[in-house]
């Protein structure tokens, strides 16, 4: 089994940073007696710590390294066959009451949890090295910026969690020597990577997350779904802020102005794309950079969002990525990556279906099983959801304010799942209450990004469906008060780069067109009137989005902005049932805006 070479002693001065915070101390101290580790292993986030923990990783097989001059400084992992995605049917919210989970979440009761989670973790490192990762949520000098700590027993995930959050000495100093200062525990454990003995469980009153039998990044990379929205939510209802699964961007037009904007996309739907979009040569003079691609923490100031990304780097989806689809994301990924899932060619690269546009690709590769594989297997070369993790100063578009701790100002929120019919290409809420109402009906049809059946309609409110903390019907009422206090909201918008016409095809070419969407936005946020008012908020009309050089038919722009009276019946029903399956817990605005929604289809 990997990971269970046994340590070598690291040099001196590697290992043995430990913070001088007491109640930090004591805590790896309790864990360290309960799963018996050979050795613990202060992390510092220092180069020579860095380089020593790849050598490390690669002499137990957890790494390949790739060829250097392909891919210089990146390296290969592959994940146990039955570890390959977010499992969230062994996802739990630990709260007192099964109502503060809400009917959404798993919910389990804490102090069962924790005896049963310990039963686990009962000398579940011996033989291994317990590492203690120290890291910041957030620009180092923002006040929404949280610390954490993990322990794992994963090298894979010391080294992507390094990539991931800004890791080490950083930490250490921002958490201070107060013993009751506010941190995150996070308690990692690869056990035997048994899918049944495989649970992620959060205690958001503890703030603490304990993640045993898994070795797959969304299950232990602690940091993200798990601290910066499953934790981060419930905090900031708590505490006043918003932690949402959206991605931010900035665009600048040629005049110099420039406007930020929020976007919530379930997994694998074009979120990272959108937040490194390119725009086409029509656009030559706009700019759009990239502020964070998956998450945004978001405070209130002077009346408006401001919204900083928490995170240092990019997990994002493999399969598809090329230079045609995303050319930032394929230089992001160039050099000191990690891959995982992906194909190893014999020349020592990474490859994956769709990484060449034109469909060439090796004639014999090692998949991501480890197995031999040809054009003619019948297998994938990568897995459907493998992954990059790539640091986000690799982007050439990151935004020169990614860093600033007041965050940026949202001018525009934008929802969007992927549905090949019923939604439009793109409209704008009449104000912020249809805005939420928005988002918490918004669905997509389901991608190989979670487990289960793929192209099911689900909702996913905010995509934030298996990432809220705590009750959804709170989490709502959340959104709503956090309208009332905002003197100067985002406009708030929905978008569907998915719509399907006859035959099956997609109407609308996506990618670095969204552009033109983009612009549509913008120039609502500027103040344009070019909108028509339609029962679901206000469209583009035939002449408001910028088409020029599209080849795109009048037929298929129609199609893309139709609005089908008998489609939206059957939506408007299947909102009604989603609200009614979450038992009694959507306040009651949402209710309503349903019922002006269904009164303005019926006039």
């Amino acid at each position: 089994m990997k990971n269970l070479a046994p340590a070598i002693s690291p040099p001196s001065g590697i290992g043995d940073n430990k913070p001088a915070n007491q109640a930090v101390l004591d805590w790896v101290h309790e864990v360290e007696l309960l799963t018996k580790p050979e050795n613990v292993f202060w992390c510092d986030g220092s180069d020579r710590e860095h380089q020593y923990l790849l050598q490390e990783a690669v002499r137990q097989n957890v790494l390949i390294k790739l060829n250097d001059q392909k891919a210089p400084r990146s390296y290969l992992h592959r994940s146990n066959p039955n570890d390959v995605a977010r499992v969230e049917q062994f996802t739990f919210i630990c709260t007192p009451s099964k109502e503060e989970a809400g009917p959404t979440n798993n919910w389990s009761e804490p102090a069962e949890t924790y005896s049963k989670l310990h039963g686990l973790l009962k000398g579940a490192m011996r033989g291994r090295t317990l590492f203690v990762v120290p890291y910041i949520m957030g620009p180092p000098d923002s006040p929404l910026t949280k610390v954490g700590f993990e322990i794992t027993d994963s090298i894979y995930v010391v080294l992507s969690m390094r990539i991931m959050t800004r890791m080490g000495a950083i930490a250490v100093k921002r958490l201070g020597h107060d013993p009751a200062a506010e941190w995150n525990r996070g308690v990692h454990s690869l056990l035997d990577v048994d899918p049944a003995r495989r649970f992620i469980c959060h205690f958001p009153q503890d703030n603490t997350i304990i993640s045993v039998g898994s070795g797959y990044g969304g299950n232990v990379l602690l940091s993200k779904k798990c601290l910066a929205l499953r934790i981060g939510s419930y905090l900031a209802r708590k505490q006043g802020w918003m932690a949402e699964h959206m991605l931010i961007l900035g665009v600048e037009s040629p005049e110099g102005k420039k406007h930020y904007v929020a976007a919530a996309f379930p997994s694998a739907c074009g979120k990272t794309n959108f937040a490194m979009l390119i725009p086409p040569k029509h656009f030559a003079g706009w700019k759009v950079t990239t502020v964070g691609d998956d998450i945004a923490w978001m405070q209130i100031r002077d009346g408006r969002l401001f919204a900083v990304n928490p995170e240092n780097g990019y997990f994002g989806v493999v399969p598809g990525t090329n230079y045609k689809s995303n050319p930032n994301a394929m230089k992001s990924i160039a050099h000191d990556s990690l891959y995982t899932n992906v194909a190893l060619t014999d020349d020592g690269d990474v490859w994956w279906e769709g990484k060449d546009p034109d469909g060439s690709g090796p004639k014999h590769a090692i998949d991501w099983r480890g197995n031999d594989w040809t054009p003619d297997s019948k297998e994938k070369a990568a897995h459907p959801n493998s992954r990059f993790t790539a640091p986000v100063r690799n982007n050439p578009v990151l935004d020169p304010d990614f860093e600033k701790g007041q965050g940026v100002p949202i001018s525009a929120i934008i929802f969007g799942g992927r549905r090949s019919n019923t939604m439009p290409l793109v409209f704008q809420s009449f104000d912020w209450k249809h805005g939420v109402y928005l988002g918490a009906t918004m669905a997509s049809e389901t991608t190989a990004a979670a487990t289960g059946a793929v192209g099911q309609v689900r909702r996913d409110p905010m995509a934030m469906l298996p990432f809220c903390g705590y009750n959804l019907g709170d989490y709502f009422r959340h959104w709503l008060a956090v309208g009332k206090r905002l003197t100067n909201p985002p406009l708030i918008f929905n978008v569907n780069w998915f719509r399907k016409g006859e035959g099956g095809k997609f109407l609308w070419p996506g990618f670095g067109d969204n552009m033109r969407v983009l612009k549509w936005i913008i120039d609502r946020c500027e103040g344009s009137n070019g909108a028509l008012k339609s029962p679901i908020g206000w469209l583009p009309g035939l002449h408001d989005l910028d088409l020029v050089e599209l080849d795109l038919d009048h037929k298929s722009v129609d199609e893309l902005l139709e609005i089908d009276h008998e489609d939206w019946k059957k939506e408007l029903a299947e909102h009604k049932t989603f609200f009614d399956s979450l038992g009694g817990v959507v306040p009651q605005e949402l209710t309503k805006q349903r019922e002006q929604l269904a009164a303005r289809f019926a006039e």
